[in-house]
């Protein structure tokens, strides 16, 4: 049976630049007889193979069907080994490791003063990079080796390492507990998204409270308050304190750029940071802002000192991307976002097996809502279906309800309304099963609902009510988040002033948002 390119070996194999295949081949050469392996055979075999085909791969008579699971898993294995060695790979944390397993080796041929000293050297060498864990690993296995390597200095030795311990000690627990809450907190934020009432914003603040450590701001290092600004970023978004959002991913953005040393070696920290202060500024509306922060991080990635993996390409081409996007949302430019999307659609095909399911609907959502604004509603639902027809997607609940709402306007929009009873009630069950019918979905499919019983010299009227119903919801704590996803407003604005949605928009921005 053909398989797709989900067989780990292939998808490695296919991730392989050709500088790492150079190296793999010479790595697997330097013994003779390797030469004509069968794991060797195999991996040449995948190399120039298009899919991952299993019955083709046993009739080429490289291995047989019962061989064929070991010499996958030691060719995984190879593979991986030489990548270690690849010097594209080597960072500053490879280097620690590296010294540690050394000095591990040393001491165990008993030459104790040679592994102290390239363990001393490895510690510091941690500590100036805030690697506190393998800091503390290093100051146990010189515990290990002065208890057994006596001098006359033991004394104010064990004192030492005994304070340094304790030091590293409590600031790893600090970490740990605070990226704990992060990630815990940034379940909730993918799971539900932001709040919806005040009984789950009593529930979340208990529990970032309860579980947020007591800390002294000017005792900690570069990775505790990295892990502290996150925490309170996370907490901010699910609250909807767009303020404090920007508050605290600028500390993030900040602290990197007073340690520049550490984008390197934490571009994923950097490049999420520049992420959350992005779609911070993008919910406070401030364009200019926006602009100018967006430049600096494209700056910064397209420098050549600036390290990209394929990880880190991945997370560029979608940072980048997203928000280049949204630009076009805070002033209503939609008809010239809509020049991008060709573009990002490309790119998204060579990152099909980076990006997760759940990123690419953010892009189909994105690309729906740049269609709806500029008025191209076939084109918006082509977007939708992508998402409402994922039945395996069960992130972003908040995603996934909106994705149905819109897609209700657009169909009324477009004017094909012969299914819109269908609709109606498809998208009333899965808000109902979501849990996520609030007050504003709820105005709005009653609306729709009752659109075939209004006259069309009535038609104003009714906006004009609806839009009256909705706008004490616009600053509402909870119900806001709705307007975050679908600007209802702005759009009910257009049908009664008979204009685009991009123009009311524009002239919202540029009278309360613009300089």
């Amino acid at each position: 049976m053909t398989k797709d390119q989900k067989d780990n070996l292939f998808l490695l194999v296919k991730s392989l630049n050709k500088s790492e295949k150079r190296q793999f081949k010479l790595y697997v050469g330097r013994l003779g007889v390797n030469t004509d392996s069968k794991f060797l055979n195999l991996f040449n075999l995948l190399d120039k193979a298009k899919i991952y085909d299993e019955a083709s791969i046993i009739k080429t008579g490289i291995v047989k069907k019962q061989q064929l699971a070991n010499v996958k898993a030691h060719l995984y294995k190879q593979i991986l080994i030489s990548l270690k060695l690849n010097p594209s790979h080597q960072n500053v944390r490879s280097q620690i490791r590296e010294q540690l397993d050394f000095a591990s080796i040393l001491y165990h041929k008993g030459l104790y003063k040679q592994s102290l000293k390239i363990l001393d050297k490895a510690k510091d060498l941690a500590i100036a990079n805030e690697e506190k864990n393998m800091a503390f690993e290093i100051i146990e296995l010189e515990k290990i080796i002065e208890s057994q390597y006596i001098t006359r200095s033991i004394g104010s030795r064990a004192d030492e390492l005994a304070v340094q311990a304790k030091e590293i000690s409590s600031l790893n627990v600090i970490a740990s507990k605070l990226s704990n809450l992060s990630l815990q907190l940034y379940s909730i934020m993918l799971k539900t998204g932001y709040v919806k009432n005040e009984e789950e914003s009593k529930i979340v603040t208990k529990y970032f409270k309860d579980r947020l450590p007591k800390i002294n701001i000017k005792k900690i290092g570069f990775r505790e308050k990295l892990w502290l600004y996150k925490a309170h970023l996370w907490y901010s978004f699910l609250m909807q304190d767009f303020l404090s959002c920007y508050k605290y991913s600028s500390k993030l953005v900040n602290l990197f750029y007073e340690n520049p040393k550490m984008i390197n070696l934490n571009p994923v920290f950097f490049l999420k940071g520049n992420n959350y202060l992005l779609e911070s500024i993008f919910y406070l509306r401030n364009k200019p802002k926006f602009v100018e922060k967006l430049n600096d991080l494209k700056t910064t990635v397209n420098n050549p000192k600036f390290i990209k993996d394929q990880n880190v390409s991945t997370l560029v081409f979608l940072y980048t991307n997203f928000h280049s996007i949204n630009q076009y949302f805070i002033d209503g430019s939609f008809e010239q976002g809509l020049e991008i999307i060709p573009k990002i659609e490309t790119e998204l095909v060579n990152f099909q097996d980076k990006i997760d399911p759940h990123h690419k609907m953010i892009f189909y959502y994105k690309f729906a809502s740049l269609e709806f604004g500029a008025g191209n509603n076939k084109a918006c639902i082509k977007y939708l279906n992508r998402i409402i027809s994922n039945k395996s997607l069960s992130m972003r609940e908040d995603l996934l309800c909106f994705s149905r709402v819109l897609n209700l306007v657009a169909h009324y929009e477009a004017g094909i309304d012969y299914h819109l009873d269908s609709l109606l009630r498809s998208t009333y069950k899965f808000l109902i099963k979501m849990n996520d019918l609030h007050e504003v979905q709820k105005e709005m499919i009653k609306f729709i609902r009752g659109l075939q019983d209004i006259y069309p010299h009535d038609l104003k009227n009714a906006f004009k009510d609806l839009l009256e119903r909705l706008k004490k919801y616009e600053d509402h704590p909870f119900e806001r988040r709705s307007f975050l996803y679908l600007d209802i407003i702005s759009w009910l604005e257009s049908k009664i002033e008979n204009k685009s949605v991009g123009e009311i928009i524009k002239n919202k921005y540029l009278t309360k948002y613009a300089p």
